[in-house]
């Protein structure tokens, strides 16, 4: 009898392992947040191509499990697949890394900003480079959020 307990226990664990909803992270980087709003506390934090366990779904954001943390992520950071191949862009020597397969899954790679420079010289690209590499920490954004009278929709 005790070995029909755990070979259903066993059974029903895998089961629902494999019944589990995972959706995978499309963006460079993101953050599993502690309520469904944008500016509340950071749980985690996710990149791409990392696989998260769908727990439940509140409007657009989804209730996710990644590692012990459990929070929200906004359905546009995220996608299900059906099929996964994890070492399309992880192949030595293929010369691709994650986050220009990041930017190629949204249409953009360094060949396309090369040939957008080239195509606009009076363009100042540097400023942009400039502000991608300028990090706003969650507190202040939380701070400037109060200070501000900001309401989240």
């Amino acid at each position: 009898m005790k070995r029909i307990v755990i070979i259903t226990m066993v059974f029903l664990f895998v089961a629902t392992a494999v019944l589990a909803e995972t959706v995978t992270v499309i963006t460079k980087e993101n953050t599993i947040r502690e309520y469904n709003k944008f500016f509340s506390p950071v749980k985690a934090y996710v990149k791409y191509n990392d696989k998260l366990e769908v727990l439940s779904i509140n409007g657009d954001w989804y209730k996710v499990k990644f590692g012990p943390s459990i929070g929200y992520i906004h359905k546009t950071a995220v996608e299900k697949r059906t099929a996964s191949s994890p070492g399309l862009f992880s192949r030595k020597g293929s010369g691709v890394s994650e986050s220009e397969a990041a930017l190629a899954g949204k249409g953009f790679n360094p060949q396309v900003e090369a040939s957008y420079k080239s195509k606009h010289p009076e363009m100042k690209f540097y400023l942009v480079d400039n502000i991608e590499r300028f990090i706003v920490p969650d507190r202040e954004v939380t701070v400037f959020i109060a200070n501000g009278g900001l309401v989240q929709p």
